[in-house]
């Protein structure tokens, strides 16, 4: 009898420490996620030196980017997939190990052989990291999922801004070397990512299991077949939002080039600028969320940038750069929610619906900037550009959507 207490003493501190938010956890994570998305925009930031350097062809570039993202986006899955069956807390320092391998090798390549398998490395470290980080994410935060997530997806939406300022002030400076220094942010997320670890085994340990479905009964078909119809809208969303950030983060440079005269470092600060917002907009899209609702949050946020992308083609180089703050931080407000809104679809598959949403889905969005890069030299990029202006209207499809009241229901029950 004595022992009674003590063990309903011990399930109340659980209880109560999965319903905490644990912000050190969060911003520890978070800043992981920052230094793994800083790494992995160097290497589209890297393109021109190691075109120069080794005289590449565009289609050999373009293998480089595709090394890139098939390792780290479509791997994702797969990846998620085993974490949710078998959660594997060593994977977060390892990740980050191949990802410091990598970088260090690409400061040295001196073939083109050598660069793809470095790329690959770096890839491998950031598919690695992002289900079971969303998993640490949505552990660490208790009843607040929107902010946990917002907290997240800021520090890899901060570390992706910083592609276009890595050209600007390392590699046009320092050459190909300039990769070498970004070892020590590899370190950095190394030993933050032990830490994190650390923690995450401690909490398994002490009994932490994520939610999933009962497995004792079958889902209704009818309720089966409206969960994959949301997943394919909402795949096709974020298909969608990354296809007009790819015709922004990739060709928009060219744009203002082509039509004010500016010089690439020159341009690549506005590319920054709409990244940034971008970075800014994800933070605040969580709670937003949270209070006007998930399938709202995504409706609005692909609808009302349609005028401002509209716009962007025919403004002069300063309501370019308000056009483009404005609709970076409109468009990616829904960045975190569309990650919850498919956690919510699935409870318990953390580590798949993140590969999926996170990885996948933006990853072959990636496609997007091989087709936008064709048809500009088809068409002229200004036609491109006005074309690119109609896509987010497709966020229109979010009102066939679940609302919220259905959406946890189906989650609760």
């Amino acid at each position: 009898m004595p022992a009674a207490p003590s063990l309903v003493a011990k399930d109340r501190e659980q209880r109560n420490l999965q319903q905490d938010t644990i912000y050190r956890i969060l911003l520890a994570v978070s800043f992981v996620h920052l230094f793994n998305d800083s790494i992995q925009a160097l290497i589209p930031a890297m393109f021109p030196i190691l075109k120069e350097n080794m005289l590449l062809s565009y289609a050999q570039v373009g293998w480089i980017s595709f090394a890139l993202n098939i390792t780290s986006s479509v791997i994702q899955p797969i990846i998620g997939y085993a974490a949710d069956r078998k959660p594997r807390p060593i994977l977060l320092p390892l990740g980050m190990c191949c990802t410091f391998a990598g970088v260090f090798l690409l400061a040295f390549a001196g073939n083109y052989v050598l660069v793809i398998f470095s790329v690959m490395l770096v890839g491998f470290g950031s598919a690695a990291f992002h289900p079971e980080g969303m998993r640490v994410a949505h552990m660490a935060a208790g009843q607040r999922k929107g902010l946990s997530q917002s907290i997240f997806q800021v520090g890899g939406n901060a570390g992706q801004s910083l592609g276009p300022l890595l050209m600007k002030w390392v590699f046009i400076p320092f050459g190909q070397m300039g990769a070498l220094g970004f070892t020590v942010i590899a370190a950095a997320g190394i030993a933050v990512q032990t830490y994190v670890a650390k923690w995450y085994q401690e909490m398994l340990n002490a009994g932490y299991t994520f939610r999933k479905k009962s497995t004792g009964r079958t889902l209704d078909p009818a309720r089966s077949k409206s969960i994959l119809t949301a997943t394919v809208i909402l795949v096709f969303i974020v298909f969608v939002r990354s296809w007009y950030s790819a015709s922004i983060g990739g060709y928009y440079a060219f744009y203002l080039m082509d039509k004010y005269g500016m010089k690439l470092d020159d341009a690549q600060i506005y590319i920054f600028m709409y990244l940034a917002a971008g970075a800014v907009g994800t933070f605040f899209g969580g709670p937003l969320a949270d209070r006007f609702g998930r399938r709202n949050l995504i409706l609005i946020s692909m609808v009302s940038t349609v005028p401002f992308a509209l716009a962007l083609p025919f403004v002069n180089h300063f309501w370019a750069a308000v056009l483009l703050i404005i609709s970076g931080f409109v468009l990616l407000s829904s960045f975190s929610v569309t990650v919850i809104y498919a956690q919510m679809l699935y409870p318990g598959n953390i580590g798949t619906v993140s590969g999926l949403i996170t990885g996948l889905a933006f990853g072959l969005g990636g496609i997007g900037s091989v087709v936008i890069g064709d048809l500009i030299d088809r068409i002229g990029i200004a036609t491109v550009f006005i074309a690119c202006g109609f896509l987010p209207l497709l966020g229109l499809l979010a009102l066939l959507l679940p609302n919220d009241k259905t959406l946890e229901k189906w989650a609760a029950e």
